[in-house]
Order: structure tokens, then sequence, then C-alpha cells
């Protein structure tokens, strides 16, 4: 598989993950993983910025795509294929309007950053 084709899938693979995230039939493990990925998938803070050479973009396409593989490898087989499939209609009608769903990601790294800031003031 050449490397477009690996980020397309990537890009499929994202919405499914978040879906089997919310799918009964996924093992708490998986579950935590999943939520750890798509957390990290959409923040807009990545563990390494981006304008550090090499190692910023080096974590885009090192460690995302191995936080999808594990979580891929703990979710039932035949969950995820149906949660791939549902993931190809899920942004039909445009993307979704939920912005909720932005707040654990912003309290994480509120948390994150408060932390930081006390182990530097105090």
């Amino acid at each position: 598989m050449d490397l477009k084709a690996r980020a397309r899938q990537l890009k499929r693979d994202v919405p499914a993950v978040f879906l089997a995230l919310r799918d009964k039939r996924t093992p708490i493990i998986a579950k935590v993983i999943a939520a750890i990925t798509v957390g990290y998938a959409l923040s807009p803070v990545d563990l390494i910025p981006d304008f550090v050479p090499v190692l910023g973009y080096l974590d885009d396409v090192i460690l995302l795509p191995a936080l999808i593989a594990l979580t891929i490898r703990l979710i039932p087989a035949e969950v995820f294929e149906q949660c791939r499939r549902d993931s190809e209609n899920l942004w039909a009608n445009g993307k979704p309007k939920r912005w909720y769903y932005a707040i654990p990601i912003i309290l994480i790294w509120m948390l994150v950053i408060g932390l930081i800031v006390k182990a530097i003031v105090f």
C-alpha cells in the first residue's frame, strides 16, 4: 500500500474508531485506547509541536497511526467492519455540529497546562 492510500485509510479509520468507542460490543480496554486515539487525532495540540524540526511531524506520522493500529487490534473484527461501513456515510450531510465533543479534550489540555504552570511557578 502506497503512502497516499495509507493516509486515506487512516482518514477513514479515525471516524470508525470513534464509532467503535460508542459501540457496546467494544471491550473496555479498546474503548480507553480509542478515546485516547480520537482525542489525540482531534486535539489541536500535539505531543511534540510541529515547529520542532523533524520530530514534530514524525510524531504525527508514527504516533497516530500506531495508536489507530493498536485500537483496531483491540476491537473485534466484526464490530470494526460495521463501524467502518457506518463511518463512510457519517459526514454525508456535512460535518457534525456537535461542538460539545470538544469539551473533554479542552478540559484535559487545560489540566495539563495548569499542571505545567503549577510545576514552573512552585
